[in-house]
Order: C-alpha cells, then structure tokens, then sequence
C-alpha cells in the first residue's frame, strides 16, 4: 500500500497541469489546483496505507475502531487546514488572506492540503499501531512483512479487476468534467462572464456525498458479513446479510434524498451565495435526490460483491454502464442539446439507476455466491 500509494503521489504531482488543461480551468484556478494537489501527493502514501489498513480492520468485523480513527482523522484535516489556510470566517462569509511563504498561517490552498496531509499521517499512523496491538482474529506481525507468493496471487486476482474499475470510473468522471468546462466555455462566450458551473457542481457533490456515507458503511458491512459467511460455506446467510443492509442504505440514502429535493436552497447558502450557485445547485440537489434509492442499490450490492471476490463483474457492469450510458447521455443531454449542468446530471443520475438494476441482476444471478477466492 505505501509503495502503491508513493506511485500515485507522483503521478499526481506530474500529471495535475495536464490535467487542468484538459478539463479546460482558468489560469487561477489552474495555479490553486497545483498548489493543493502538489502538496496533497506527498501524503498519498500514508492515505493508501490507511484506507488499506482500515478495509483490513473491516474485513475482520472490527468496525468501530476504523470509525473512531476516522473521526480523528478529520478533526486533525479541519483544524489543520483552518489554521494553515489563514481563512478567516465572520457570519458567514469567507475571507482568505493573501498567502505568504514564511508564515505558516497563512499558507491559503497549500495549508488547507497541509491540513489533509496532516490528517492522513495521522491516521496512518494510529492505524498501524491499532494494527501491531491487534483485535479480534486480526493483528500485524512485522516479523511475517515478506512476500507470499501464493497470498500474492490471490490478491492480484480479486484486486486487479478493482483497480481497473476504479481507474475506469475516475477517467468517466474526469470526462465529465471535461464536457461541464465545454459547457461553462460556451456559456462564458454568449454571456461574457464566467458561469461558477465547476464550482456549482463541487458543491452539489459535497451534500451529495453525506448520502454517501452511509451507503458506504452499509456496503462495507455487506462485503465484511457476506464474505464471512461464505467463508463459512453459508450462502443464505450471506445473501440475507446483502439485502439486510441494502434496505438500511435505502431508507437513509432515501430520507436524505427527500431532504436535498425539499431544502435544496438553504444547503446551497451554506457554503456560497453566489447568485449562480443559488440559481444551479437546488436543482442538481433535487435530480440527485430523485436517485437516491438507486443509488444505495448500487453502492451496498456492489461493495457486496467485491466483498466477496467477485470483482470481474462489478468491474464489467461498471464500466459498460459509465462508457455505454453515462458518458453518452451526458454529451447529448448537456452539450448537443445544451441543457447544460442539469443536463449532465439528469444523465450521470439516470445512469445510477440503469447501473443499480445491473448490479440488481447479478446478485439475483447467485454466481458470486460460487465464487472462490
């Protein structure tokens, strides 16, 4: 995980300026994405090892320690970033100061990714000691850190379909911020003033992402139950524990739903109140909002299932969903068609419910339950 984690960090360093330019941002913008993510890599190593300890830790059935730290962690992000940034916040209103190379204070969008840094250290570091004094049926032996060859290849199997998932719905989205700077280009030249869509899309990204969370926790615990009791040879059990925890991501991820759709304009003001983010994100909120329950489908069924090992087919149904539905939709909703922002989410939430009924499918399927790991 560190040396995997090392390899990312650099190629984040070296790659971000192409990046910026691809997805088309503004020369200031440009500069403040190189300061943070620049700063960022550096810590990559210490948050690969983190989360790999932490789905470690979730594999064995120890949930609560993870979460523990996780809280730590963030509270060391927010003051950490609070105080190095130099952001002053009054009512309300946000204020960074101008930053300066020999005050640690005021290190603007460097310290706000100090800060994240800052957090990532820490929680790799309090997982690898929580790691060597060992829970239940899982602690780290540094005397046993060598190489096994045929541990090797059981983890190249299930862990190559996920990384090139994952590197598959990374590219999708970064097309999809591609075609949102097509979108704030146009709108730029017929207005002549620049329209906020990136950042109205961020910001809808952030509420959206407390749905997230606990759809995320739920498909940990299906991967963790289901993986355990097929280990056991109980495929019942572990098909009850999937669907178990797929009814409590939808009744969570569906109340917050209702809550983006309702008060979509109040959770806007809370982080900007910039006219065009006011006019933008409640609709974004409530298009997203409309697909929750989908979204919780996909995201319990298929953390299940990579729990389990079957991580050739979440590979599959997620890549032929975001190049054969998203990524098409998206272009002719909000390019060809010029609907814009909203037409770009219209898509990218569509598409969550095509790929729920695909993930549907396939654990109705029962072939995860058969396979070996």
């Amino acid at each position: 995980a560190f040396a995997w984690g090392s390899v990312v960090g650099a190629t984040l360093w070296f790659t971000i300026d192409p990046l910026c330019r691809m997805v088309e941002l503004d020369p200031e913008a440009t500069r403040y994405a190189r300061e943070y993510v620049q700063v960022l890599a550096y810590s990559m190593p210490f948050c690969s090892v983190m989360m790999v300890a932490s789905m470690c830790l979730f594999g064995a059935g120890e949930t609560v320690w993870p979460s523990v730290i996780a809280v730590f962690a963030n509270i060391v992000n927010i003051v950490g970033s609070f105080f190095c940034s130099g952001v002053d916040i009054r009512l309300g209103e946000t204020v960074l100061t101008n930053p300066s190379p020999v005050d640690p204070l005021t290190w603007g969008v460097q310290g706000i990714a100090m800060g994240t840094a800052l957090s990532y250290v820490f929680g790799a570091a309090a997982m690898i000691i929580l790691l060597l004094r060992g829970v239940k049926d899982l602690q780290l032996l540094p005397g046993r850190l060598r190489f096994d060859g045929e541990i090797i290849w059981r983890i190249v199997k299930v862990g190559i379909p996920s990384f090139f998932e994952g590197l598959a719905m990374w590219l999708a989205n970064f097309v999809v911020l591609r075609f949102i700077g097509d979108i704030a280009v146009r709108e730029t030249q017929e207005t002549g003033d620049a329209a906020g869509l990136q950042g109205a899309h961020i910001i809808a990204i952030q509420w959206e992402a407390f749905s997230f969370l606990p759809g995320f926790a739920m498909g940990t615990a299906a991967g963790a139950l289901a993986g355990q009791y097929l280990g056991a040879g109980n495929r019942r059990l572990a098909r009850r524990a999937m669907i178990a925890c797929t009814l409590v991501a939808m009744a969570i991820m569906g109340t917050l739903g209702v809550i983006f759709m309702i008060f979509g304009e109040p959770l806007t003001r809370v982080i900007s109140d910039q006219p065009v983010h006011l006019e933008v994100v409640p609709s974004l909120l409530f298009i997203c909002g409309a697909a929750q329950l989908f979204f919780a489908i996909t995201m319990v069924i298929r953390q299940g299932l990579r729990g389990v090992g079957d991580t050739r087919w979440t590979f599959i149904l997620t890549t032929v969903s975001s190049y054969g539905v998203r990524l098409p939709i998206a272009w002719y909703l909000g390019v060809h068609l010029g609907y814009g922002l909203e037409g770009v989410w219209i898509a990218l939430c569509g598409e969550i419910v095509i790929r729920a009924f695909l993930f549907l499918g396939r654990f109705l399927h029962g072939g995860w339950a058969r396979i070996k790991v």
